[in-house]
C-alpha cells in the first residue's frame, strides 16, 4: 500500500508540473495505439496463474497479445527533458480446454480466461538531440501504477471428478511497477507522429482458494511489451 500511494503521488507530482507556468508554454499531448505482448510462459513468474494453469487446461497463450491504447500529457523540462503523466487500456481474452477429460457427452469441457489492465504512469525522458531536433529520438524511464482484473469462467472439473457448470472465478488489484522506454518522433508543424517501445513490469497477488476466486496460481504476472504507433500535439 505504501509503494502504491507513492506511487500515486508522483504520477500527481508530474501532473501538477505541467500545470505550472514555467512549463504552460511547452505542453503536449501524446496518444498512442499499439500492441502489447505479455511476458511468455517461459519468462513469467514461478506462481503465476497462467503457467499454472499449463498443467490442467490447453489453451493458445499467443491470444493475449492484443491492442493497447492510451495517451499521456507531457510538459518540456528545458530543451532535453520532459516528464509525463498517462493512462492506458488493455484487455485480452484465451479460450482453454481441459487437457483430461471430456463431459458426458463426450465434448470438451471449455472454459475462457481474460486479463485486463489499466496502468497510470509516471514518467521521465531524455531527449539527446532536443526538442528543436528535425527527428527526435528519446529514452526514458519511471512508474506505473496498474489497476488490474483477472477471470476464469466457464466449466471445470472439481477435485470429485464431478464438473462444475458456468464457474465465474475474478481477482482484482492495483500493482506498482517500473516501465523503461524509448522512441523516436518526427516533427511536422506542431504534431509530430513518431513509434515507441515500453517495457513494463509488474506482479499481482490472487487471493487464497475461496467463493469466486478458486486460482490454480496464487499472482499473475502483468509485464510485457508494448509496440507503439504515437502522435503527439504540441501547444
Amino acid at each position: 500500500m505504501r509503494r502504491i500511494l507513492l506511487s500515486v503521488t508522483a504520477v500527481c507530482f508530474v501532473a501538477g508540473f505541467i500545470t505550472t507556468p514555467v512549463a504552460s508554454a511547452q505542453q503536449s499531448v501524446n496518444l498512442w495505439v499499439g500492441a502489447f505482448v505479455p511476458n511468455g510462459l517461459d519468462t513469467r513468474v514461478g506462481n503465476d496463474v497462467l503457467v499454472q494453469d499449463q498443467s490442467v487446461f490447453l489453451f493458445d497463450f499467443g491470444r493475449l497479445t492484443g491492442p493497447t491504447f492510451g495517451g499521456e500529457w507531457l510538459a518540456a523540462l528545458g530543451n532535453y527533458f520532459e516528464a509525463g503523466a498517462g493512462v492506458g487500456f488493455y484487455q485480452r481474452s484465451t479460450g482453454a480446454i481441459d487437457r483430461d477429460f471430456v463431459d458426458p457427452n463426450g465434448f470438451n469441457i471449455a472454459a475462457n480466461f481474460k486479463m485486463r489492465t489499466v496502468p497510470f504512469s509516471a514518467t521521465f525522458r531524455a531527449l539527446p538531440f532536443g526538442h528543436d531536433a528535425p527527428v527526435q529520438p528519446y529514452v526514458g524511464a519511471g512508474v506505473g501504477v496498474h489497476v488490474w482484473r483477472y477471470s476464469e469462467t466457464g466449466d471445470f472439473v472439481l477435485a470429485d471428478g464431478t464438473i462444475s457448470r458456468g464457474e465465474v472465478n475474478t481477482a482484482t488489484g492495483t500493482t506498482v511497477g517500473p516501465i523503461v522506454l524509448g522512441g523516436i518522433r518526427f516533427p511536422i508543424g506542431r504534431a509530430a507522429p513518431g513509434f515507441e517501445v515500453r517495457w513494463q513490469h509488474a506482479v499481482g497477488d490472487l487471493p487464497a482458494p475461496g467463493p469466486g476466486h478458486d486460482f490454480l496460481g496464487s499472482q499473475i504476472d502483468l509485464g510485457g511489451f508494448s509496440y507503439l504507433f504515437t502522435f503527439n500535439i504540441r501547444f
